[in-house]
C-alpha cells in the first residue's frame, strides 16, 4: 500500500470553522503532524486539533515558520522537518498534517509535499482546503470580497510595501497577509492611495483575543505577525453596478 500524506486546512483558528472533511480526515489518520516553532509553543492548529483527536495521536515537528533572512538555516530545518514526516509515513502509511488556513495558500505544506516526494517516492498526496483568513475576517467585519467582475489580490505584506502599493492603486479588493510587522508602512500605503476609509484589519480571529478594526485607527504600533487587511474595491455604482 501507498504511503497517505494529507494536508488539512484547519482555518483560521476558530475550532469551529473546520470543515467536516477535515475532522474527518484527521480523524481517520494514523498520525496527525502539527507545526511547530523551534520555541515549543503551542501554535494555532495544534490547538484546533486538539478539539477533534487526542493529543497522543498528534506528533509535533519543528519548522522554521518565521525563517526567512537565513535560507541555509531554513533549508536544513525543511530536511529535518521531512525527514520526521518521513518516517511517520514509512511507519504508520497515513500521515496528516494540520495547516492554518488552506494547505494551498502560502501554506507550509507546500515545501513539506516536495520534500516528501523525494524521499518517499510513490507516497500519495492530498490536501483538504481550509477557511481562510480572509473569509473569516470579512465575515466578522462585514467587509465584502467581491462584486461582480472585481479582480481580488492576495499580498503578503512580507514581499515589500511597494507590492501591496501597487495592488491598492488596481480596481478590486485587496487583501494583505503577515503585516503585523509592517503596520506603519500599510497605513502609510492605504492613506496614499485613497484606500484607508473602508479597510478594515483582524487578528487572533476567533480565538479569546481577537481583534477587528478599522484600519482608520492603524497608529503605526506593531500587530500580532499574522494580522490580515481587507481593502474592499471602491463601489461608487450602486447595487450590481460592478455587474
Amino acid at each position: 500500500m501507498s504511503s497517505r500524506l494529507v494536508g488539512v486546512g484547519v482555518g483560521p483558528g476558530d475550532p469551529e470553522l473546520v470543515t467536516v472533511k477535515g475532522v474527518n480526515a484527521l480523524r481517520e489518520a494514523d498520525v496527525v503532524v502539527v507545526p511547530v516553532m523551534d520555541t515549543g509553543e503551542r501554535g494555532r492548529a495544534e490547538a484546533t486539533v486538539l478539539h477533534y483527536v487526542p493529543e497522543e495521536k498528534v506528533v509535533r515537528v519543528v519548522f522554521a515558520l518565521n525563517e526567512r533572512s537565513d535560507r541555509g538555516r531554513r533549508e536544513a530545518a525543511w530536511d529535518a522537518a521531512g525527514g520526521r514526516v518521513a518516517e511517520l509515513l514509512r511507519s504508520h502509511g497515513s500521515v496528516a498534517f494540520a495547516t492554518i488556513g488552506d494547505p494551498n495558500v502560502y501554506s507550509t505544506f507546500t515545501y513539506l509535499a516536495q520534500t516528501i516526494a523525494e524521499l518517499v517516492p510513490g507516497t500519495v498526496v492530498e490536501t483538504v482546503p481550509g477557511i481562510t483568513a480572509m473569509q473569516d475576517l470579512a465575515a466578522r467585519s462585514g467587509a465584502v470580497l467581491t462584486e461582480g467582475t472585481e479582480p481580488l489580490t492576495l499580498v503578503p505584506v512580507t514581499a515589500g510595501a511597494t507590492v501591496l502599493k501597487e495592488a491598492l492603486a488596481g480596481p478590486g479588493t485587496v487583501v494583505a497577509y503577515k503585516f503585523g510587522r509592517q503596520a506603519h508602512e500599510v497605513a502609510g500605503a492605504l492613506r496614499e492611495t485613497g484606500r484607508l476609509a473602508d479597510a478594515v484589519w483582524g487578528s487572533a480571529l476567533g480565538l479569546p483575543e481577537e481583534s477587528v478594526r478599522p484600519a482608520a485607527e492603524l497608529d503605526g504600533a506593531p500587530l500580532p505577525y499574522l494580522s490580515t487587511l481587507i481593502s474592499p474595491a471602491r463601489r461608487d455604482g450602486g447595487r450590481g453596478g460592478k455587474l
